[in-house]
């Protein structure tokens, strides 16, 4: 199946484009990643994204373990060759997401995971933080036509900026997602400043890449603007691996997912505060005051401003006018509790 209209998902202006991450929280198992593809399309979410890691193009047996997590694994070498699927298990990947009206994304981790998954056709390009310096991966990969999604969370500004030069020099469209390389992410370092001064420093789409293990960081990014979200996700906190901390379950995701479109439904609709009032003017009678009268007065009687009060519903004499009533006169008897009309006064100005 051919990779979808990817300009059309990752760069809609006042749509954002909800990334379900799966990573490596499939612990090397085909079923599994193939089982997250099921859920992230369930949740409603516009891609899933996977990391291509080819361990012999990649590290060495000297690289360390960030975290040492693996029952299994001796070394982080060990591990992503254990990560490693084929190209023949990436292409049915990739068939399945966009089956399932997913885009297809994933993170090459080496110029030979770029050569891997040009071959099978991406939707987009995600450069991880690590990668962003990486100049002949870069290179590589905008020698196809998938526009390119570029992670800051390991990088100086400059650095990005040299990037984002790069790859336009290419012609590819990019959006710089604010990261946060910490897992998970709190909330005082999530960096939502950041999406403004990417914006504007380098004329580009912005998104967050959220590593909070929760919806409300995502959420608020696109209340700023956000033209990408991207969120690991996990079948279950239950689940095994480094990034189901950082990471929000399906069932979040379809929060986040209806929180995202509803929140785009409110930004493309300003609201006109007169129009509105004008618009709810039953609701507002219902619930303003009118003027009326404390107690029952005669025929004649003079209003003061002890005599009368606010009171529901407001489809009498305005409240605001309350003050000019003061001195009146009353053409007839007028109970308590009743609405004052003008028909209840006599015409004329007020006699004090």
């Amino acid at each position: 199946m051919p990779p979808t209209d990817a300009q059309q998902i990752f760069q809609s202006p006042g749509r954002c484009a909800v990334i379900g991450e799966v990573a490596q929280t499939h612990d090397g198992s085909l079923g599994l990643a193939h089982a997250f593809i099921d859920a992230i399309a369930a949740a409603g979410a516009d891609a899933v994204k996977f990391q291509t890691h080819i361990a012999s193009a990649e590290s060495t047996i000297d690289e360390p373990w960030r975290v040492r997590f693996s029952l299994q694994d001796e070394t982080r070498y060990a591990y992503w060759r254990r990560m490693e699927f084929s190209e023949t298990a990436w292409a049915g990947l990739a068939a399945h997401a966009r089956e399932r009206g997913l885009a297809f994304i994933s993170s090459p981790f080496s110029i030979a995971a770029v050569d891997l998954l040009a071959r099978i056709g991406v939707d987009a390009w995600k450069i991880a933080s690590g990668e962003v310096t990486h100049h002949a991966l870069l290179d590589r990969l905008a020698r196809t036509p998938a526009p390119v999604l570029l992670s800051s969370g390991l990088s100086t500004v400059d650095e990005l900026g040299a990037a984002v030069h790069r790859l336009r020099g290419h012609g590819l469209p990019v959006t710089v997602l604010q990261t946060t390389s910490e897992y998970p992410c709190p909330p005082e370092r999530v960096g939502l400043n950041l999406l403004a001064e990417y914006r504007e420093r380098f004329g580009c789409p912005v998104g967050l890449s959220d590593h909070s293990g929760a919806i409300y960081a995502g959420l608020a990014a696109v209340t700023l603007g956000a033209a990408v979200l991207e969120v690991h996700v996990t079948l279950s906190r239950e689940m095994f691996g480094p990034d189901v901390p950082a990471s929000i379950t399906t069932a979040e995701l379809r929060s986040l997912v209806d929180g995202t479109r509803q929140i785009e439904r409110m930004l493309a609709h300003p609201v006109d505060k007169d129009a509105a009032a004008a618009r709810l003017a039953g609701m507002r009678a219902l619930f303003t005051r009118s003027i009326a009268l404390v107690e029952d007065l005669p025929a004649g009687a003079i209003l003061a401003s002890e005599h009368l009060t606010l009171k529901k519903p407001g489809t009498g004499l305005p409240a605001d006018g309350l003050s000019a009533l003061v001195g009146r006169r009353l053409r007839h008897a007028v109970p308590a509790h009743r609405l004052l009309q003008e028909s209840d006064l006599e015409p004329g100005a007020a006699l004090v």
